[in-house]
């Protein structure tokens, strides 16, 4: 029974004794109760919590073949330091990172080959179509975001993604609560009452993608997810005509983290889900363990647009397969303070009129 002394009550934390009077162990801070047994089965559990194990086979991609190349050349910017391919028919550029010239340095070489690619289907007249919707009506912003020939920089470019599979075996266990409440003529009563949930099973996951570009933000390239991959084909240099293709600098290795996260995430919200009844849950502990983990290289269309306004940054993607459009846009401070003394002006003008009309009624 002295083992039972250095047991913590799941509810609180504290340290839970034995009462001989119930026959139960008892919480002296918060006076839960438990059932010797019940309370014996919940501590093994959790000493018997193992790490996750997230292991990937990352062999992605493939070497390029002789003559493949012979068409790709790269291109370098000297502001941000961006890498690019392109064909060998593409004549002046600007960078799709930051909008500044690139300088052909030679023929494309080194970096994998991709497994797969989606091509384009969304042409740069929907792209710029796009963009215009998505400013329309919006009478305070900057007139660089509006002006046509800036709209006309929308550049196509092929995004690096690096695709993980993976069968998931989880393990998380829940503390969840069911409150009850009542009154009578006196009180108000409210018991809470304290539950060990546990949850185990797996879930398949297939082509998670995480792309392989330090120029592109993380939450940008999700924003615009997701991709069909049925359009996917296998990769051929011919799909890059016309269009620009990121050179990726995060290979597969690295990208594993943000592959775990994704997944792990994803785990423990599907999860989550199956939780159901109580008043509040909280997840305690979360085990995922990954088989056949293994890893694929593709390359996704892009349309991208980049504006510096003042200083600031402002990015606007669109997926060029099914068209989803995402960007943020400034107010421009001059515009909104010209409107807002306008329709103060307009507001006492209105006031004046009313008073003089009631002036000359009454």
């Amino acid at each position: 029974m002295a083992d039972l002394q250095e047991f913590k009550c799941p509810c609180c934390g504290g340290s839970i004794e034995f009462n001989s009077e119930t026959q139960k162990m008892q919480c002296p801070y918060c006076d839960t109760e438990f059932d010797v047994e019940a309370l014996k089965g919940y501590e093994d559990e959790a000493k018997n919590q193992t790490t996750d194990e997230m292991e990937w086979e990352t062999s992605a991609g493939s070497q390029w073949q002789d003559g493949e190349t012979d068409g790709l050349r790269i291109y370098v910017c000297k502001s941000c330091g961006g890498e690019i391919v392109g064909d060998e028919t593409l004549g002046a550029a600007s960078c799709p990172y930051c909008d500044n010239p690139v300088v052909m340095t030679g023929q494309f070489s080194g970096s994998l080959k991709p497994d797969y690619v989606i091509p384009f289907k969304k042409s740069k007249e929907d792209a710029k179509k796009a963009m215009r919707q998505h400013t329309k009506g919006k009478r305070l912003l900057p007139k660089v975001f509006k002006d046509e020939n800036h709209i006309e920089e929308i550049k196509g470019v092929y995004v690096p993604f690096w695709l993980f599979d993976a069968d998931a075996d989880a393990n998380i266990r829940y503390k969840a609560t069911k409150i009850h409440t009542w009154s009578d003529s006196n009180y108000y009563y409210t018991r809470t009452s304290y539950f060990a949930v546990h949850r185990s099973g797996s879930i398949g996951f297939e082509r998670v993608p995480v792309d392989g570009s330090t120029k592109m933000a993380d939450d940008l390239m999700e924003s615009i997810e997701p991709y069909d991959f049925a359009d996917a084909v296998d990769f051929k240099t011919a799909y890059l005509s016309g269009y620009l293709a990121d050179k990726y600098d995060v290979d597969a290795n690295d990208s594993i983290t943000r592959a775990n996260q994704r997944i792990k995430n994803s785990t423990e919200q599907a999860f989550a889900e199956t939780v159901n009844g109580y008043s509040s849950v909280v997840p305690e502990s979360s085990t995922i363990k990954l088989s056949s983990g293994k890893a694929r290289y593709a390359l996704y269309p892009v349309w991208l647009l980049n504006t510096n306004w003042k200083g600031q940054k402002y990015v606007f993607a669109m997926n060029g397969q099914t068209g989803k459009f995402v960007g943020n846009l400034p107010l421009d401070k001059a515009a909104y303070k010209k409107w807002l003394f306008g329709l103060a002006g307009a507001i006492s003008a209105a006031a004046f009129a009313l008073s003089f009309l009631l002036w000359w009624i009454f």
